[in-house]
């Protein structure tokens, strides 16, 4: 597997949670139990890929700008988690941040899979995509 078919995996979890999220109502231990595995999820994610995917990528001038844009966005989304772990799970703004946070979330990883992916797949040998999957998976196995 390559680094963007290992990313699209975490990213697709990420969107199914982030769904399920938005299906649930008030103070629930569903909605906590999710909550907390999509906020680990994101942060462990962002973590990974921050080092074993843009990090690589800024050694090329041409992928820095959308490295730091990337890497900013992550920023943004730990803001809106920050957001929703100090609001109320019953009130009506936890649900309308959360749906902050999907947009945000769905926005990053629409813009990585539609646009850098493409950029960072010419960059990098086939060799490079396949060892920094493997390095992306032992991190996120570490962070676990």
């Amino acid at each position: 597997m390559t680094i963007f078919e290992v990313l699209r995996q975490d990213h697709e979890k990420q969107r199914l949670l982030l769904k399920i999220l938005c299906e649930t109502h008030g103070d629930t231990p569903a909605r906590r139990e999710y909550f907390e595995e999509l906020k680990q999820s994101l942060q462990e994610h962002a973590t990974a890929e921050e080092r074993h995917f843009y990090m690589p990528l800024m050694k090329h001038d041409s992928a820095v700008d959308l490295s730091r844009h990337g890497i900013a966005e992550h920023h943004e989304i730990d803001e809106l988690i920050a957001k929703l772990d100090s609001t109320d799970w019953s009130s009506p703004v936890w649900l309308k941040t959360l749906k902050q946070l999907r947009e945000q979330v769905e926005h990053h990883l629409n813009d990585e899979e539609q646009g850098f992916f493409q950029v960072a797949g010419k960059m990098l040998t086939a060799k490079q995509k396949n060892e920094l999957a493997q390095s992306y998976r032992k991190e996120m196995t570490s962070l676990a």
